[in-house]
């Protein structure tokens, strides 16, 4: 379906009506009763999620979410073996809008998950007690604002088993490992720790005067000078380092990630217990061309990356070049 068939919800509408939603239900207890995880031949790509009846149930009950909300269309889902992704398109104002929607979706499925419960014999007694809170946390909704946000989040979807086996055959690079220390600061990396160990680094900051100079003077030779340096340093072996925010340094960042080049990248926020890196940094990372470090906690609330963020990480990063 062509993208402009879409109505795109504009910000601050969240949950009025019409737009893309990206809805999530999970079991709080993490028990894989929804499906099983199946990799042939060890091989990501060929991964998929073998239903158990209770996730056969929830799908069919997810089917049939049209008869009850004719507003609502399903774009994409995927059955996890502890939990569903999908994304709803609402096509036209509801009386009561998305979180209607998702609260009825939730109290189908919690009615399914008592009645597996109820099913449980005697022998299980302890899977029913551990299963007793079965889809007991409201389902996680995000809205989408743009459009670039619906085709990464479908493919975020369709992925999804695959990133987990990869996850699977490659625990070691996906464990989140506490107190690393690099000059001083102590540090969470997920990654290969050992790209620690190479000669050479060097950091990627685009200077402002020189986006300055692009803009407003028409003058990008300085720019496009330091952005090609960037790369031609890592394919003569220097590890780049950099938290990538600008777009120019995200420009140099897809270059170093399509030629496939070790990379130390700062995050501006923790990682979460269930973390995944994106879409664009899985890959690397599974491959061990990357270490993500983040110096601080966690915050699930965090929204953008602010100016002293954005100062305090690109300082971590020479930090870091200096320190080898």
């Amino acid at each position: 379906m062509p993208s402009d068939s879409f109505q795109w919800q504009d910000r601050g509408t969240a949950w009025k009506g019409i737009g893309i939603y990206h809805v999530t239900l999970t079991i709080p207890s993490r028990e894989p009763l929804l499906g099983e995880l199946v990799i042939p031949d060890n091989d990501p790509s060929k991964a998929e999620v073998k239903r158990t009846p209770l996730g056969e149930d929830l799908i069919d009950c997810l089917m049939h979410l049209y008869e009850h909300y004719p507003e609502v269309r399903i774009l994409q889902f995927c059955l996890m073996p502890d939990h569903l992704h999908v994304i709803w398109h609402v096509r036209q104002a509801m009386p009561r809008g998305i979180m209607s929607v998702a609260r009825g979706f939730w109290q189908a499925a919690k009615k399914l998950g008592r009645t597996y419960t109820s099913s449980l014999t005697p022998n299980t007694i302890r899977d029913k007690k551990q299963s007793q809170v079965l889809f007991s946390e409201m389902p996680f909704i995000r809205p989408l604002v743009h459009q670039g946000q619906l085709h990464s989040m479908i493919r975020y979807v369709q992925l999804n088993p695959q990133r987990l086996a990869t996850k699977k055959l490659h625990p070691g690079f996906f464990y989140v490992q506490e107190n690393v220390e690099i000059a001083g600061r102590i540090y969470r990396a997920v990654g290969n720790i050992a790209l620690l160990q190479e000669e050479k680094y060097s950091p990627v900051h685009v200077r402002s005067m020189w986006v300055r100079d692009a803009e407003q003077h028409g003058c990008d030779q300085p720019l496009r000078d330091y952005k090609n340096s960037c790369v031609l340093a890592a394919r003569q072996g220097t590890v780049m380092v950099s938290p990538f925010i600008s777009e120019h340094e995200k420009a140099v960042l897809e270059v170093l990630l399509k030629e496939k080049h070790p990379i130390i990248y700062l995050a501006d926020n923790g990682f979460g217990q269930y973390f995944k890196p994106s879409d664009a940094l899985f890959d690397a990372v599974a491959e061990g061309r990357l270490l993500i470090l983040s110096p601080w906690i966690y915050d699930p609330k965090k929204k953008g990356v602010t100016r002293a963020e954005c100062i305090a990480l690109n300082v971590m990063a020479e930090e870091i070049c200096a320190n080898h």
